[in-house]
């Protein structure tokens, strides 16, 4: 009875779900943004960036979907989470050694293994992002075909040397083959940003809060956190390239305009679909605008032609989250690294042993 009470109601908000996300995005007519203690527009307080909605377009998609597309998709979204609920069994054992990926975003890739054990423990985003009364059928929206651009000459030269240069390593030889989100050192999906983007797996949440001269944004995932300096930019030196880059920002008028460079090569950026690794030259634009109650309207560019033949751009609305952000206490993959190693080195003796 439990089972079915849950998806039916999982069905019900799915149903509904497109209709009251449109009207969450429009700010009545005497809406006034609020301000800080001085005078900036308050973007304070605990927002989501969680979608449906790809970074890439997919193929023979149109621009801008009908609300009927985008209801079929809630509805189908609704009744996969649905359906996973009731199909499990809070006593059922770990998943088989050897399962495969299963599900939309459910792991069972092995006994014992980490990861969403339903969907109960996934928020990955259960509706498509609204911009400025559009529903969009990619986050990227220059080029209009909604496609990251081809990378340049230098980057495929690059690329190919970044991989000549890893394989002579096994993926266990050293802790710096092991990647940052599996190392708790930078958040997977590019959360933190530049640009801030939704990792369609959970924890999609994000903290601001604003001083007079800096503007401060707390990532749920892997706590990650930027420090938005305002005024005229002091540029770090070219060979300080902290994470998430070096940061200054300024206000025009109702939006938070942030600039970064220095951006560290080993991070990877944007995320599903378009992700890639920043050469020097890069520069990274992001435009937050207060556009009601419930909703930021956050944009971004992404320049570097070391990496891509032109810039591109993409649009997410960040909406009000009713709820805590909580701590995200991850260090699984630094304290483990020993045993990580050591037990590959005894898998390949053991490889040794038996001539495979």
């Amino acid at each position: 009875m439990k089972h079915r009470t849950v998806v039916v109601t999982l069905l019900a908000l799915g149903l509904g779900l497109w209709a009251p996300a449109l009207q969450a995005q429009q700010a009545s007519s005497d809406w006034v943004t609020p301000r800080t203690e001085y005078g900036h527009p308050d973007l304070q307080g605990n927002w989501s960036n969680a979608t449906m909605t790809p970074i890439v377009r997919p193929p023979g998609v149109a621009a801008v979907l009908s609300a009927e597309e985008v209801q079929a998709q809630e509805q189908a979204r609704a009744e996969f989470i649905a359906a996973d609920l009731a199909d499990s069994d809070p006593d059922r054992p770990p998943p088989p050694v050897g399962g495969e990926l299963t599900g939309d975003v459910r792991w069972d890739a092995g006994a014992g293994a980490v990861g969403g054990y339903n969907q109960f423990y996934i928020d990955a985003g259960d509706d498509v992002a609204i911009y400025n009364g559009e529903y969009r059928s990619s986050l990227i929206v220059d080029p209009p075909n909604g496609q990251r651009p081809p990378l340049t000459a230098e980057a495929q030269s690059r690329l190919r040397d970044a991989f000549r240069a890893n394989s002579q390593f096994g993926q266990y030889d050293n802790p710096e083959n092991r990647p940052m989100a599996e190392r708790c050192i930078m958040s997977f999906g590019s959360n933190a940003g530049p640009p801030m983007m939704p990792n369609y797996f959970y924890n999609n949440n994000y903290t601001i809060v604003q001083t007079a001269d800096h503007v401060m944004i707390l990532t749920e995932m892997v706590h990650d956190f930027r420090v938005i300096r305002l005024g005229e930019p002091q540029p770090l030196a070219e060979d300080i390239r902290p994470y998430m880059g070096d940061s200054w920002g300024r206000w025009e008028g109702e939006t938070l305009v942030i600039e970064t460079t220095n951006i560290n090569p080993m991070q990877s950026l944007v995320g599903s679909g378009a992700a890639f690794s920043a050469s020097p030259q890069a520069k990274i634009t992001e435009r937050l605008t207060r556009v009601g109650p419930n909703t930021i309207n956050y944009e971004f560019t992404v320049d570097d032609p070391g990496t891509f033949t032109r810039p591109f751009s993409g649009e997410v609305p960040f909406r009000r989250l009713d709820a805590l952000v909580y701590e995200y206490s991850c260090h699984e993959g630094n304290y483990a690294m020993e045993g990580v190693l050591s037990g590959a080195r005894a898998q390949e003796r053991a490889d040794a042993r038996e001539g495979r």
